[in-house]
């Protein structure tokens, strides 16, 4: 297989899935620490990719979710419920817009069937 295009590489960056980022930069770039990491991962919040080191690796999308996390449980939220209202949040925004996306009408389509 051909090495990847300096170009293709960089554009991996700005995929928010692909994971970028170490478990100490993901601590320090949310203000949080690797065991809370650890502990969101635990209880299923997040599940972090494995380098082939086997070393943690966690993508800009999962840095949000446990951000959100970090900032109920800064507010005295238990760490469970915290993983379980940013789960349900989270669930809730995807069936909103799923929601949305079906009320508009489909490209091209001259009406609905009767």
């Amino acid at each position: 297989m051909p090495p990847e295009s300096p170009s293709h590489a960089t554009d991996r960056f700005d995929d928010d899935d692909y994971p970028a980022y170490t478990m100490g930069r993901a601590a320090e770039m949310i203000g949080a620490t690797a065991g809370f990491l650890r502990a969101i991962g635990d209880a299923r919040l997040i599940t972090p990719l494995r380098s082939e080191g086997g070393h943690r690796r966690y993508s800009r999308y999962q840095l949000r979710i446990a951000a959100r996390a970090r900032e109920l449980v800064d507010g005295g939220t238990p760490i469970e419920a915290a993983c379980r209202i940013v789960i349900l949040e989270d669930q809730l925004e995807e069936a909103l817009r799923l929601n949305e996306q079906l009320r508009r009408p489909a490209a091209g389509r001259s009406g609905v069937d009767s």
